[in-house]
């Protein structure tokens, strides 16, 4: 069976499975709609969580960044993994206990205003939609290549998917969607891993294969050839730090306690029956996403050593080294066809030359195929390709359903229904989540046509955003009890405020591509900060406002200081408060 039709049957399957299991779950009530009737069991959520949490921006952009930029991108390993710790430590189970249903929800009850609720809701719909967007990218690419389309129809085939089962579904489908979601894309994550590792090292843990040596006879370790290959190349060493330790550490904060401030992941301990079982879906979350994150290594650093062989394959230095065009592989034309992958012949030899220096490089990559193209590249059997196929479109759905579930909640529980207009009966209410579900998917699939970087890079950027805003509220709200409202409130616009400036600054006004003040160059840059890692300064700021602001204004009232306490006590840790 060829390669397209055993792709068409493994991706449809897998559609069928999700879809019906949507319908077989669909939500009836806004506590389904919401939070899945409070009844998901914590190896489940965990499951589940796992799957909202490991977006496109995991499975198909982040070893597609360790490619490219080597030892630099382990930041986006140490920080998401690293904010998973901090979530389930500091807020999951304190959030669960409180009991509502999402996070704008809490910031207005502990902050006593629907000014802080409505601030919140912002925040919260800034932060997901930027991430959207990144997911957009992902799905526009999976799916491009998987129907063999230019990306942009690849995208609103996407759109559509993910319109049909998270409206459906709400949390209670979205939940055992993930689920089956996460079987999937883990085994297409891992299964080409062990495949290429073997293949290259003779090792079949790719963790590994990757300090191993070579299976070819040389007894050279897969590192030190991978550094021999790019400095060859004119890049600098592959395992060598590039970027300053001012930006890495900054952006190794900012997806930290972005990671933990997340409204779409916060809210999936919502789901479980008891506060004691937040912690351990979250502790069941971390095991199961510790299983991608720690293959994501090898499978940039090998896929980068098999697109090099495969365009390179004589001696760099010889005119003959490189590969003639026209016997380039059934891959690179596929690629080429979703417009990700392209060759411009400069000095007209007909040969594909990969270089640094910007006049002789000929090969233009998009770091986001990577992931889906590894299996064509390494020459693994279809089955496997069609899997990877599979695995990265369910990795862009799980997540891009979360955050619409968070949006849509954010627009119609806490905007309309807590706000605006609180005597909407609750079918009113589904149908305004349902519609604002929809909206969500338009805009954020036209802002994925053009996204302001690579997945991963649009989703740090949505980190950075929720570090700045989200996550000071929610800490000072659980473990400070003199903040009150207008601290809150302030710090919120400050934090939110300053970072989306300095975002838009160099990434274009609303993301619009061609609406930039300045380059985004590091000799633009304040105190040479790049804009992913500004969410950890926006995250000060918001810190420092609040506290300056609750030392000249008035203390929470009596009630709100004894919730507070009562929040932070183990006592009553086997129910929540609602």
């Amino acid at each position: 069976m060829n390669l397209t039709t055993l792709t068409w049957i493994v991706v449809a399957a897998t559609f069928v499975l999700y879809i019906g299991i949507a319908i077989w779950s669909r939500a009836t009530a806004t506590g389904e709609f919401y939070v899945a009737g409070r009844g998901v069991h914590p190896v489940l959520n965990g499951m589940a969580t796992a799957a909202d949490w490991m977006s496109a921006a995991s499975f198909i952009s982040m070893a597609g960044l360790i490619a490219f930029m080597g030892y630099d991108a382990s930041v986006y390993l140490m920080g998401w993994t690293g904010g998973y710790v901090l979530l389930a430590l500091l807020l999951a189970p304190y959030l669960r206990k409180f009991g509502k249903f999402t996070v704008p929800e809490f910031i207005g009850e502990r902050y006593y205003s629907q000014t802080a609720r409505i601030v919140a809701v912002i925040c919260l719909i800034v932060a997901s939609i930027t991430y959207v967007i990144g997911q957009m990218k992902g799905i526009g690419v999976a799916f491009s290549r998987f129907m063999e389309v230019p990306y942009d129809i690849g995208l609103y085939v996407g759109m559509a998917i993910v319109f049909v089962y998270a409206v459906l579904g709400g949390m209670k489908g979205i939940t055992y969607t993930q689920i089956a979601q996460y079987v999937v894309l883990i085994f297409a994550y891992t299964v080409p891993a062990i495949f290429i590792s073997l293949t290259l090292t003779g090792n079949p843990l790719p963790q590994l294969g990757l300090g191993s040596t070579l299976s070819d006879g040389s007894g050279v370790h897969m590192l030190t050839k991978l550094n021999e290959v790019v400095t060859d190349l004119g890049f600098a060493q592959y395992t060598a730090q590039k970027g300053t330790s001012w930006n890495m550490t900054l952006l190794t904060l900012s997806l930290m306690i972005g990671t933990a401030g997340l409204p779409h992941v916060i809210v999936r301990f919502f789901t479980v029956p008891k506060v004691r079982d937040a912690r351990a879906s979250a502790g069941w979350a971390l095991v199961f996403i510790a299983i991608l994150y720690t293959t994501a290594p090898a499978v940039g650093g090998m896929a980068f050593y098999n697109l090099i062989k495969t365009v390179q394959p004589g001696e760099i230095s010889s005119p003959e080294g490189a590969l003639k065009y026209d016997q380039r592989p059934q891959w690179f034309k596929n690629w080429e066809q979703t417009g990700l992958l392209k060759f411009d012949d400069k000095n007209g030899d007909g040969r594909i030359e990969y270089r640094k220096a910007a006049d002789q490089n000929e090969l233009k990559v998009d770091r986001d195929i990577m992931v889906l193209a590894n299996p064509e590249i390494a020459k693994l059997p279809n089955w496997v390709i069609a899997l990877v196929a599979a695995g990265g479109i369910a990795a862009a759905l799980s997540t891009a359903a979360g955050l619409l579930m968070a949006i849509s909640s954010a627009i119609s529980h806490d905007l309309l229904k807590g706000v605006f207009t609180p005597h909407i009966t609750e079918t009113q209410e589904l149908t305004a989540a349902r519609v604002a579900m929809a909206g969500a998917i338009i805009v954020a699939g036209f802002l994925g046509l053009h996204p302001p970087g690579f997945a991963a890079q649009v989703v740090a950027l949505a980190f950075g955003l929720a570090a700045s805003s989200l996550f000071p509220a929610l800490m000072m709200g659980i473990f400070n009890k003199r903040i009150n409202n207008t601290a809150a409130v302030w710090g919120m616009l400050v934090g939110l405020g300053t970072t989306l400036i300095y975002i838009f600054v160099y990434k274009g006004w609303l993301f619009i591509p061609g609406t930039n003040n300045l380059p985004n160059t590091p000799d633009n840059w304040l105190f040479g900060i790049q804009p992913e890692s500004f969410g950890a300064v926006g995250a000060l700021l918001n810190f420092i406002t609040a506290y300056v602001v609750s030392k000249v204004t008035a203390p929470p009232p009596d009630h709100i200081q004894h919730l507070v306490e009562d929040i932070r006590v183990p006592r009553g840790a086997g129910a929540a408060t609602h």
